[in-house]
């Protein structure tokens, strides 16, 4: 596919076929996204492949706290796992409550999706530039997500389909036992992947007008 139209038509993914992910397709598509820019080119990254229907199915439980906070941050009336304004949700009791619910369903069927992948960074060879600045660190994931990404770009290439998803990392320490991952290592994304049942060709995104700028933050909008 021409590079324009594989951006323009990589879309988060959540239902699949039954069609078989073959191996070597998921190693023509890692070997294309190890391609990625990270910090220093110290490429600290790490994926699992999960194909076991019981792993796959343990993994979409460990998901359920993180969806249970934002449903209870939701009916709070708040932008869900934002980072800025304190929450009023206790985030511990509503990991737990489980009449908390989330329109996220493929989690619950996590054991039908084709494959599951699971991505992880060395944390100590990421480039942290921001950790000692008084807010959460964002600048870490430059060193992991073009490489998380370009397997969905690949993925799409390949006429396959995923979706980034973050939940697993809320349950990061019964993650990294279950998957067997040491200290260093950080839950950045677990990436379902396969051949999607429909194949969205028109996706919804704000224009150039609404987030590009001249000069500056305040600046006007960059426009022709």
């Amino acid at each position: 596919m021409e590079i324009y139209d594989v951006m323009r038509t990589t879309f988060a993914a959540r239902d699949f076929t039954d069609d078989e992910v073959t191996d070597e397709v998921l190693y023509r598509i890692f070997d294309n996204a190890r391609f990625a820019a990270s910090g220093g080119n110290r490429q600290g990254w790490k994926v699992i492949v999960v194909r076991d229907p019981a792993r796959k199915k343990r993994l979409g439980e460990l998901c359920y706290p993180a969806m249970r906070v934002a449903a209870a941050q939701v009916k709070a009336g708040e932008v869900y796992w934002q980072s800025y304004n304190p929450s009023s949700v206790n985030i511990a009791e509503a990991m737990n409550d489980e009449s908390l619910k989330f329109p996220l369903p493929m989690f619950r069927h996590m054991d039908q999706v084709p494959v599951v992948l699971v991505v992880v960074v060395d944390l100590r060879v990421v480039a942290s530039i921001d950790k000692e600045l008084d807010r959460i660190g964002v600048v870490s994931g430059a060193s992991i997500y073009p490489f998380a990404w370009n397997i969905l770009l690949s993925a799409r290439n390949e006429g396959l389909g995923g979706a980034m998803t973050t939940l697993l990392s809320a349950s990061e320490p019964a993650a990294k036992e279950f998957l067997g991952l040491e200290d260093w290592e950080a839950v950045c994304g677990l990436l379902p992947v396969g051949k999607p049942t429909k194949q969205l060709t028109k996706l919804s995104r704000k224009p150039v007008e609404e987030f590009v700028v001249r000069e500056r933050g305040d600046g006007e909008a960059f426009t022709l």
